[in-house]
């Protein structure tokens, strides 16, 4: 497979701090498909004040997950969209097996089904220092204010949800033979080149 391959759907996940989403844009301009962020769905929908954006909000702010029924819905319609006819670059979704499971159900309805997941992994201690100097902390505060300690606490937590949720989405996704791991503490340019290997790889490699 190159980034000609005419068809692809594909899950892009990792911890917090490993990179993914910048990962997940560059396969996109790569292979020409839609990139799917959950993030970014969700700010469209705070920013817009819709009742879902109203919804996950304070969850949101609490590094919370998104109720499955409310991410399944948001999913299940931006598949379905015509720009995806040719495969998509999945961001951020799914976060748990369960999720994984309403994924399935999702693309059987639509009659496709996930063709690869590419893990980018990274140990907890570079991921929450990625986190915490990824905002102005020169002077000890974020752009909103938040302290140093603010921003390792929420990190950290973050990193707790991944730890609870993870272990499982990642054995059922390996035992599948859809698992592609890259190491995601190396510098960006490596990772990047690793990723690309990995989806050139043949599933179960």
């Amino acid at each position: 497979m190159s980034a000609s391959y005419s068809s692809l759907n594909l899950v892009l996940m990792g911890p917090p701090g490993s990179g993914k989403s910048t990962q997940a844009r560059l396969l996109a301009e790569n292979y020409q498909l839609p990139l799917i962020s959950t993030q970014q769905m969700l700010s469209q929908e705070i920013e817009k004040g819709t009742a879902v954006g109203r919804q996950v909000a304070v969850g949101i702010e609490r590094g919370e997950l998104v109720p499955d029924r409310v991410m399944s819905g948001l999913i299940l319609q931006r598949l379905d969209s015509d720009d995806c006819w040719r495969g998509f670059i999945l961001d951020g979704y799914p976060r748990t097996s369960e999720q994984a499971g309403l994924l399935d159900g999702i693309l059987a309805e639509l009659g496709r089904s996930i063709e690869r997941v590419v893990l980018i992994d990274v140990p907890e201690d570079i991921g929450v220092e990625r986190l915490t100097n990824s905002d102005d902390r020169v002077s000890g505060r974020s752009n909103n204010g938040a302290t140093r300690d603010d921003a390792v606490g929420f990190a950290t937590e973050r990193f707790r949800i991944w730890r609870d949720h993870a272990p499982k989405l990642v054995e059922s996704y390996r035992n599948r033979g859809l698992l592609l791991e890259v190491d995601g503490s190396q510098s960006e340019d490596l990772v990047s080149e690793a990723v690309m290997q990995a989806v050139g790889a043949p599933v179960g490699a």
